[in-house]
This record gives structure tokens, C-alpha cells and sequence, in this order.
């Protein structure tokens, strides 16, 4: 298709959108509107204004799409790791991170749980999840490994991969259902595996 068939579909009397928060929401809409199975690529790029290869230059596929910048934000979360001084303790570390990484601006925040309703509600979505679950929690027992002086496929750095991720899990699913400020239930979370769920590297028990 060329380029200007491309901008041929987009709606009547709309501006294309320009940044890729813009089609998230756009996208975000039709999936409660219609819901993510029914929604198609074309829907979304019809709505935002753009083409199909516009879209493609953002997500590799519609599942993506949900997660938003899911790869730069990991790529952060190891840099803030990185960026503790040594002297943190384990737990500790990981809650302060995963604060950060959870870290969404008050205005976004009805997209966030607009995003974790659609990721942990949608059947469709469970096997691509877990992917991306599988990397997060890579993330948090590399850290790890490199705390202890072992191997991230060890059974500490991997138990404080998932128990981190159960805990995060934990809180997003009671923040979709309640009216609790999601960072004091992921701050109540990881302190419950910080006071002694899981071992640090000081006692190595």
C-alpha cells in the first residue's frame, strides 16, 4: 500500500495522532468499547488517523500494544538497580525499584488500570503475559544473583523473581478492585516479603 493510500483511511476531519501514548489510548478505548478480540489493527489505525505501517513502527503486533513501552521500561528498571548504592539490602532494593518502575504520572494513571485490567483479564493475552512476566522477573534475579555472588537460576535470585512478581501481581489485582492508591498496596506488599519471606545476602540463609 502506498503512502498516501495509507493516510486514505484515516478518519474524516481528524488530526493523525503523533505519539504512541495517543494510540495507546485510542486503543485502549476500542478494546473496552468492543473488546481486545474483536478489535482489529486496522481499527486501531483507522481511529488514530495513522496507516498500518505507522502502527507497525511502534508495536510489532496488537498484543503489544497493552504493554506500551514495556522494553525501555525494563531497560530503566535494570539501570535504577544499578544505580542503588551496594549497601541496600535485597528486599529493600527490589521494593524501592519496583515503586519506581510503578512510578505512573496522575494523569495516567486511568490508562494504567486500564492497561492491568485488559493484561490480567483477557484471555487471549495470558500466553504473550507470560513473556513478558518471564523478563521482568529476569530483571529482578539478575539483580540478585549479582547481590549474592551466584547465578540467576539459582533458587534464591528465582524464588525473589516470583515471589516479587506474585507480590506485584497481588497488588495490581487489588487495586483494580478497590480504591486504594496502587503504590501504597506495592509498598505493603514488598515490605511483607522484606521482613522475611525470602533470604538476604547478609545472612545467606
Amino acid at each position: 500500500m502506498s503512502a498516501v493510500a495509507e493516510e486514505g483511511t484515516r478518519r474524516a476531519g481528524r488530526r493523525p495522532v503523533t505519539s504512541r501514548f495517543e494510540i495507546e489510548h485510542i486503543a485502549l478505548d476500542l478494546f473496552a468499547e468492543r473488546g481486545f478480540d474483536a478489535t482489529t489493527v486496522d481499527d486501531i489505525a483507522q481511529a488514530a488517523g495513522i496507516g498500518r505501517r505507522t502502527f507497525f513502527r511502534y508495536y510489532a503486533s496488537k498484543n503489544d500494544v497493552p504493554w506500551g513501552a514495556f522494553d525501555e521500561q525494563l531497560t530503566r528498571m535494570r539501570s535504577t538497580f544499578a544505580a542503588l548504592p551496594p549497601d541496600v539490602p535485597v528486599m529493600r532494593a527490589v521494593r524501592e525499584v519496583v515503586l519506581d518502575f510503578n512510578d505512573v504520572a496522575p494523569d495516567e494513571q486511568p490508562w494504567h488500570r486500564q492497561r492491568l485490567r485488559l493484561i490480567l483479564g483477557t484471555p487471549t493475552l495470558q500466553a504473550y503475559s507470560t513473556l513478558r512476566y518471564a523478563a521482568w522477573r529476569q530483571v529482578v534475579a539478575d539483580f540478585v544473583a549479582a547481590r549474592l555472588g551466584t547465578t540467576p537460576d539459582d533458587l534464591v535470585p528465582l524464588t525473589v523473581g516470583h515471589a516479587s512478581l506474585g507480590a506485584a501481581l497481588a497488588a495490581y489485582e487489588t487495586w483494580l478492585t478497590t480504591d486504594h492508591d496502587l503504590r501504597s498496596l506495592l509498598d505493603e506488599a514488598f515490605r511483607a516479603l522484606e521482613a522475611g519471606l525470602v533470604p538476604t545476602e547478609a545472612d545467606g540463609s
